[in-house]
């Protein structure tokens, strides 16, 4: 009956903490789109050796049985995992040291160790969406894995044993890389680990810090779906202007690639009958005028009219850089600051350049190295979807 009670009193508390999490997340607005909904998935997939996190602890447990009289022994916590999903992550680890069974008039101190995988969920970023500056993410989990128990003063081994339980781990931010971890954990597994009948359950508490290892955050692919999941009236005609001015812009550029077409022409006429050297300097550069590539919002990769944009410059325009040694390209990625954190648009505008670079490079085979790279964030932008964007220049 003690052991009902206790399981109880624990389950209680642990929802009293959730429901303290979840009402402080929400009053934080990082994660919240300009119309203060917010903002959730998809994110785009993580590579093979970003956002691993390994961790050590320690504190104390108790084995809980008919008829106990609590006894506290200490606990060593050592585990390692991977963040799939802002959300779900997985992670494998080793508890032990040792536990004192103190039944009637009996104790008896034993040595254990489990090893065991957890599947975890991070309510905070599921619940109130994801934020890589929070600093408290509550974070349920279950576990399971292979149990031993053995004495600590020479005695023969007792015990292998399945075991299995839940837990509840408390994330406190420090810094970028660097958690601290209190980590709420019962298990269960078959009394005969100390000679009993039926399950026991031993319950732990053990704190620590976890290292998170190479790239710690995640990138939402496009804020664009949580406000058409949250879509109405108001919200439809601010999309419909938006896909207007959208709309302009690519008639814009489309006379611009019809004068760069008709320049070409007049290039092709003029350099005609000339041998490939004099070719290379005869070409007029100033004449080539800057070409610009649109992205959505939170977006590094082009949508395929813009796609189409860049292939028709590539072909017929930018080829001819190639042919002259003394010019090269020049790739500007930009953001604006009027969304997002500081930190994701820096990252932004590198990563556009750098996607354009790429594709100059492997689609249309011009050489990396006559490629220069720059990236800015915009400020105070009167109209931030044109600087969501990459300017192709030639020096």
């Amino acid at each position: 009956m003690k052991r009902l009670y206790f399981i109880y009193g624990a389950s209680a508390l642990a929802a009293l903490m959730m429901a303290a999490q979840i009402n402080a997340n929400a009053q934080e607005n990082g994660n919240r789109d300009e119309f203060g909904n917010i903002v959730r998935g998809p994110y785009e997939t993580n590579g093979l050796g970003d956002n691993w996190f390994i961790g050590l602890g320690g504190g104390i447990n108790m084995l809980l049985d008919d008829g106990y009289d609590v006894k506290v022994g200490p606990s060593l916590d050592v585990n390692f995992g991977k963040w799939f999903t802002p959300s779900i992550g997985m992670r494998a680890g080793y508890q032990g040291l040792n536990f004192i069974s103190a039944k009637d008039a009996d104790s008896e101190r034993l040595g254990y160790m489990y090893i065991h995988g957890d599947f975890l969920w991070n309510a905070s970023n599921a619940i109130s969406g994801y934020k890589e500056t929070r600093f408290w993410n509550l974070i349920p989990y279950v576990h399971t894995g292979f149990f031993r128990s053995y004495g600590t003063d020479g005695s023969e081994f007792s015990d292998n044993e399945f075991a299995m339980g839940a837990g509840l781990l408390h994330n406190l931010r420090l810094t970028d890389r660097l958690d601290v971890m209190i980590d709420m954990r019962a298990t269960v597994v078959n009394g005969s680990i100390h000679n009993s009948s039926g399950a026991v359950v031993l319950p732990s508490v053990t704190a620590g810090v976890a290292y998170d290892l190479g790239w710690p955050n995640f990138v939402r692919t496009s804020t664009i779906v949580g406000a058409i999941e949250a879509v109405n009236a108001e919200k439809t005609v601010i999309l419909e202007t938006a896909i207007a001015a959208l709309e302009v812009a690519n008639a814009s550029l489309e006379a611009e690639n019809m004068n760069l077409m008709k320049k070409n022409s007049e290039l092709k006429k003029t350099v005609k009958g000339m041998e490939a050297q004099e070719t290379v300097y005869e070409i007029s550069y100033e004449q080539m005028q800057p070409l610009t590539v649109y992205f959505m919002i939170g977006r590094a990769t082009l949508e395929d009219l813009e796609l189409q944009h860049l292939d028709f410059y590539a072909r017929h325009i930018i080829e001819k850089v190639n042919m002259n040694p003394n010019a090269e390209i020049i790739v500007m990625g930009s953001a604006d600051s009027n969304t997002g954190t500081a930190k994701r648009n820096q990252f932004l505008s590198e990563a556009r350049g750098k996607y354009i670079v790429n594709l100059l490079s492997e689609k249309y085979g011009f050489d990396k190295n006559r490629i220069t790279v720059k990236s800015e964030v915009v400020k105070a932008a009167s109209d931030p979807k044109m600087d969501r964007a990459v300017i192709i220049t030639f020096n």
